[in-house]
């Protein structure tokens, strides 16, 4: 379970990750990136950023590799805006959450006879 403190962090995290991937991150790889949430380790070193990617696959895996060539960037923006002892090592996973709603939605349509 998660603590009120670890939910905090994360979601500070995810803060500050969603403005500096949208307004400081030149990479032109990075497309239209969305930071859906962070899942940071108990002892934080280690964090888990959830992203979602618009676009296609290919478009997908070049945001993602972009942002795990921008990793330091992205740990020392956190270090300087939360000022943690540790600065988790981020490691970035797409998230699809949002195809998967849709295609629950998709078959739950085709099940309605109305």
């Amino acid at each position: 379970m998660t603590s009120d403190r670890m939910r905090r962090v994360n979601e500070a995290m995810r803060e500050v990750l969603s403005g500096a991937i949208t307004t400081e991150l030149k990479d032109p790889r990075v497309g239209f990136v969305t930071v859906t949430s962070v899942e940071t380790s108990a002892d934080l070193r280690h964090a888990r950023v959830y992203v979602s990617v618009l676009g296609n696959p290919g478009e997908r895996r070049r945001s993602l590799k972009a942002l795990d060539s921008a990793h330091g960037f992205l740990q020392r923006r956190i270090g300087a805006e939360l000022r943690m002892k540790n600065t988790p090592q981020l490691q970035f996973v797409y998230d699809d959450t949002p195809e998967r709603g849709m295609r629950i939605t998709e078959l739950l349509d085709k099940e309605d006879p109305s």
